[in-house]
């Protein structure tokens, strides 16, 4: 008789934490890519503009896994004036083979924010010089702290910068941060002073105008945009595509359409045709990554759903060895 495992989100951060076995579970999902048939249709969006809201669907089926993930996100960003996440959720994962529900992830965006978090770093570990010890976080929300914390499973970072719109919430994070990671971790009052002398710039906000500038950027400096998942998204002045020396995409039919190189080919910096790599064809060495040590890179992150199998897999797998979860004979 099939039998179908429900986990809740409490039980998913207990067994899922953000570590180095999540990242590597990105790192793979992102190689799978390059390597194999992988299936991944577009993005399902539904777009609510009345309450700052959007839903995303997203699936991918990976040769070679027994299971494949749908994953139903809503962010809805006027949430927290009234108490409540922004970001919440949850994945279905069915057998590859038979297509029957196998688990059901009551996650409410929580494998959504460590599998993000987690490509962050990914990106970082391929893209930003391998001493980078100083990090620039725009944002002060859920995603900027574990940015933050998942760049420190790939790279030696020794202080942080964190900027906001809210000085306040900045402060806060930062604090917390400190606290959390025993760095120290620095709310900045000016943007443009966050980004002097860091090495890892990270933007993790649903700006819909530009927050970092071409003219604020240091030779060296690796940026990673992970805000920009929407047309109307955009984190990164259009200039920075065309002054970088590597741009490098999740998936590139993504980024076209919905990421930062979707706003540099609009403003004319990049042209339409243009070929760029895939993080995926840079780490397994079909495409050259980092040029040099001066050089400006960037990243663009929209996210895909072969990263939402892949963590879904890693979480079922965690639960049965686990005995983790609620099991119900379908």
């Amino acid at each position: 008789m099939p039998r179908m495992t429900i986990l809740t989100e409490a039980e998913l951060r207990r067994i899922v934490p953000l570590d180095r076995d999540a990242v590597a579970c990105v790192e793979g999902a992102f190689l799978a890519l390059a390597t194999r048939p992988v299936a991944m249709p577009p993005i399902l969006r539904l777009d609510i503009p009345e309450y700052r809201g959007e839903v995303d669907v997203k699936t991918a089926y990976v040769p070679g896994l027994d299971g494949f993930a749908i994953k139903i996100s809503p962010g809805f960003f006027g949430n927290p004036a009234l108490g409540l996440p922004s970001v919440n959720g949850l994945m279905v994962l069915l057998s590859s083979r038979t297509g029957l529900v196998e688990a059901l992830l009551l996650d409410n965006g929580y494998l959504t924010d460590v599998r993000t978090a987690a490509a962050g770093a990914v990106a970082a570990k391929h893209l930003s010089r391998p001493d980078s010890a100083v990090a620039a976080i725009f944002g002060a929300g859920v995603q900027a702290a574990l940015q933050l914390e998942a760049l420190t499973l790939v790279r030696p970072i020794r202080q942080a910068r964190l900027w906001a719109r809210q000085p306040e919430r900045a402060a806060a994070t930062a604090a917390r941060l400190s606290e959390r990671l025993g760095l120290p971790v620095h709310a900045a009052t000016e943007s443009r002073a966050a980004v002097a002398g860091a090495d890892i710039v990270v933007t993790t906000t649903p700006a819909d105008r530009p927050i970092l500038m071409a003219d604020w950027l240091e030779p060296g400096q690796h940026v990673t945009a992970m805000g920009s998942d929407a047309e109307h998204k955009n984190e990164l002045d259009p200039a920075i595509l065309s002054r970088a020396d590597l741009y490098v995409a999740d998936r590139l039919t993504q980024t076209r359409r919905l990421g930062e190189l979707h706003h540099a080919i609009a403003a004319g910096t990049v042209a339409a045709d243009r070929e760029f790599p895939e993080l995926g064809a840079v780490i397994a060495g079909q495409a050259a990554g980092r040029p040099s040590t001066d050089a400006i890179t960037v990243c663009d992150l929209t996210g895909t759903g072969v990263q939402d199998t892949a963590i879904a897999t890693l979480a079922r797998g965690r639960a049965l060895a686990a005995g983790a979860g609620t099991v119900f004979d379908a």
